[in-house]
């Protein structure tokens, strides 16, 4: 995968805060080495998140964020600073700026709380340090200069040594193969495949398998029975598009371990166990619960679409109950769930590992139970613990 389709949920999300008029958007400027912000001498600039995606050297493929002014004034400022301190959730690196000649104010410590509450990593770049001499620095603070250039350098490099280097990152599912073991993917090509591609789980899953050395055989539902009947020996396991759970599992002996890409990704994500648990209160759903379906990305919602259609008929018959249905997608994602008997989401293949985990978290301290897609799928469809068998641990929950 090049850099240019680095997909937004694999890069460092790297979110740029301070103080408006401090030259926040003058460093980020400096540091992208692009005009990717409006810089002016009037306060309050920046009104809304800018995200750019680019290769930052030395780290690679990374998200900037530059921020509205977190000391914004007024009914309108003060949304913008709720956007602000909500970019939080889904922040790697936090960069916060602020103008060398006025020193740490009583909004930016508030900031440094929240990225010690949040266990965020955090640079200080004092800026306009041509004007101001900054000495007496902490390991974690630096003396720049957006006007002169200044230092621009050595914050990237201090940006780049806060990125995680511990141990191995995350897989989807080489770390349950050996070299040379196969593994059938069942990816249906229906109304709401994209045209022309394959959606990004499938992608992952697909290289994660050949990382590992391992033989990937990729088939539609349609003919899945011809190809396991055409292979000498039988897959390691199959792994199926949610959707096509009900049929798949009727096709696949067994003996064949059988999970999906969403319950994948899940894992993934960091939240599979939550997700198992969560998909309990499924059956306990009654007469006007509401239930939030969730997603991460935008898209053109089609009349077969899996969160506005498949999964409520799905719920509704499953419980016999009358249940509300809400829904969200991209960015958005309500800041009180205590309105809501569960939470389903995607598998949130086009958001960060710590946008996620804010999600689950989000819901856990507001007690409602957090599941996604295949996990309340194989569920609904009375497979979860088979669908589970690749995660002995997990499928004891069920």
């Amino acid at each position: 995968m090049s850099l240019n389709s680095t997909p937004s949920s694999e890069r460092v999300h790297i979110g740029f805060f301070g103080r408006r008029n401090a030259g926040k958007s003058s460093i980020v400027n400096a540091v992208t080495n692009q005009d990717m912000s409006v810089v002016s001498d009037v306060k309050g600039t920046t009104t809304d998140p800018v995200y750019k995606a680019m290769e930052l050297l030395p780290l690679g493929p990374v998200e900037i964020i530059d921020t509205p002014g977190i000391d914004d004034e007024g009914a309108l400022g003060e949304l913008r600073v709720k956007k602000t301190r909500r970019i939080l959730s889904k922040t790697d690196i936090a960069v916060l700026v602020t103008d060398a000649s006025a020193g740490i104010t009583t909004a930016e410590s508030e900031l440094i709380g929240i990225f010690k509450d949040k266990a965020i990593p955090y640079v200080i770049a004092y800026n306009k340090s041509d004007i101001k001499l900054v000495t007496d620095l902490e390991k974690n603070e630096i003396a720049v200069s957006a006007l002169t250039g200044s230092g621009i350098n050595e914050l990237k490099e201090m940006i780049a040594s806060l990125v995680s280097s511990d141990g191995e990152k995350h897989r989807i599912i080489g770390d349950l193969l050996a070299p040379d073991d196969t593994v059938v993917l069942v990816t249906p090509i229906d109304e709401a495949a994209p045209r022309g591609r394959m959606i990004l789980p499938q992608m992952q899953t697909l290289r994660d398998v050949l990382d590992a050395d391992s033989i990937a055989v990729v088939t539609k539902e349609t003919q899945l029975a011809r190809t396991l009947s055409s292979l000498s020996e039988k897959p390691k396991m199959v792994v199926t598009d949610s959707q096509a759970f009900a049929y798949v599992s009727r096709i696949v002996p067994g003996d064949i371990p059988l999970t999906s890409f969403s319950i994948l990704m899940a894992r993934y994500k960091g939240f599979l166990e939550e997700a198992v648990k969560g998909a309990a209160a499924i059956d306990k759903l009654k007469d006007g619960d509401r239930v939030l379906i969730s997603e991460g990305c935008t898209h053109h919602r089609q009349c077969g679409d899996i969160g506005s259609v498949k999964l409520p008929k799905l719920l509704r018959n499953h419980t016999g109950a009358d249940i509300e249905i809400a829904l969200s997608s991209g960015r958005d994602f309500p800041d009180d769930l205590s309105e809501f008997a569960l939470v389903i989401h995607c598998g949130g293949c086009m958001l960060n590992e710590r946008e996620m985990t804010y999600r689950k978290n989000h819901a856990q301290d507001e007690a409602v139970p957090f599941t996604n897609y295949g996990t309340a799928l194989a569920h609904l469809n009375g497979i979860l613990k088979r669908s589970l068998g690749v995660f002995p641990d997990l499928a004891e929950l069920v």
